[in-house]
C-alpha cells in the first residue's frame, strides 16, 4: 500500500510509485527504488506503476512493488526478496488557487507472501485524502484517510505490515530552498480500531523471546494478532528534496517512531517515464 503516499506526494511534499499527476492527459508512468535504514535491518522497493489520465482531474495507476529486505542480525530473520501485493490506485485532483486536493483509493490484491511480511494475505484498501495551499515558497499541507493496512511511506519501507482497520493522520510542511531544492517536515499518528494482526518481515518463526521492547511485536514473532495498541503508531520525519528535470526526483529523509522508538533513514529516486514519454511525442 505504499502507492498512496506517493500519489499524494505529487501534490505536497510517504512508499510507493507515484504516477505522473500533471494537466496532461494520457498514459501515465513512474517508477521508484527508495531503501529504508534502521536497527531492525535495511528493507529496500522497486516499485513502478503504468496507468492513464482520462482528464486533467480523474486517472487511475496500477503496480506492483518488489521487496528486498535485509533483515539486522538480532531480530532473528534472513533476508528476503519477493513481490509485493500488486495494487489498482484511482485517483482525483482539484487545483484550486484558495486550496488544492487530491484523493487516492488504492486496493491491493494478496499476492504476496504472508509469512515474509510482504502481504496481509487479504484484500487491503486505502484510502487517503490530501489538502496544501502555497505560500510563497512555503506549503502547509494536511492528510487524512482510512484503511485496513498501514501503508509504507515514502521515508518509512517499515519492517512490517498490518491487517486491520486505521485512521491515519499527518500534518506538516514544504519549504523550496533554492532552484529544484526543498526541505519538509511533518508529523503523522496511525490510530487503529478493533482487532489488528502484524506481520513481520524481520522475524521468521518464533524471533526474540522475553518482553517486547518498546511495543515491537514484529521483533518477536513473525505473525501477532492482538489489540489496537499493537499497531498504533505515531511520530515525525524530516526530509530534503531535489528535482535536477522535470522528470527525476531524489530524495533523502530521516523518520522517527515515537511509539517504537525507532530511527530510520530512508531515500528515494524516482523517474517519471510518462512525461519522458510525453515529452518525446512532442
Amino acid at each position: 500500500m505504499a502507492v498512496v503516499t506517493a500519489l499524494l506526494s505529487a501534490a505536497a511534499a510517504q512508499s510507493g510509485a507515484k504516477p505522473a499527476l500533471h494537466d496532461e492527459r494520457g498514459i501515465t508512468s513512474y517508477v521508484e527504488f527508495g531503501g529504508t535504514s534502521d536497527s531492525a535491518g535495511q528493507a529496500y522497493e522497486l516499485n513502478s506503476s503504468v496507468g492513464y489520465d482520462f482528464t486533467q482531474h480523474f486517472g487511475f495507476a496500477v503496480g506492483a512493488p518488489i521487496y528486498f529486505v535485509r533483515p539486522s542480525s538480532t531480530t532473528g530473520g534472513t533476508s528476503v526478496n519477493g513481490f509485493g501485493d500488486p495494487y489498482l490506485a484511482l485517483h482525483l485532483k482539484y487545483p484550486r488557487p484558495a486550496l488544492n486536493f487530491s484523493s487516492a483509493l488504492t486496493g491491493a490484491a494478496p499476492f504476496g507472501d504472508s509469512k515474509k511480511g510482504l502481504s496481509t494475505g487479504r484484500a487491503t484498501f486505502d484510502w487517503t485524502n490530501h489538502f496544501d495551499h502555497a505560500f510563497s515558497s512555503l506549503t502547509p499541507f494536511a492528510e487524512v484517510g482510512i484503511a485496513n493496512t498501514i501503508a509504507d511511506s515514502r521515508l518509512f519501507i517499515r519492517p512490517y505490515t498490518t491487517l486491520g482497520f486505521n485512521t491515519h493522520f499527518k500534518t506538516g510542511v514544504s519549504y523550496d530552498l533554492w532552484k529544484f531544492f526543498s526541505v519538509g517536515a511533518s508529523g503523522y499518528d496511525i490510530l487503529p480500531s478493533g482487532q489488528q494482526t502484524v506481520f513481520s518481515r524481520v522475524t521468521f518463526g518464533q524471533g526474540n523471546t522475553g518482553s517486547v521492547n518498546h511495543g515491537r511485536v514484529f521483533q518477536n514473532n513473525q505473525q501477532t494478532t492482538g489489540s489496537a495498541s499493537i499497531a498504533h503508531d505515531d511520530g515525525f520525519s524530516t526530509w530534503i528534496d531535489a528535482n535536477p528535470g522535470r522528470s527525476l526526483d531524489l530524495e533523502l529523509g530521516f523518520a522517527r517512531s515515537l511509539v517504537y522508538d525507532l530511527n530510520s533513514v530512508a531515500f528515494n529516486i524516482g523517474v517519471n517515464l510518462g512525461q519522458l514519454y510525453h515529452r518525446g511525442q512532442k
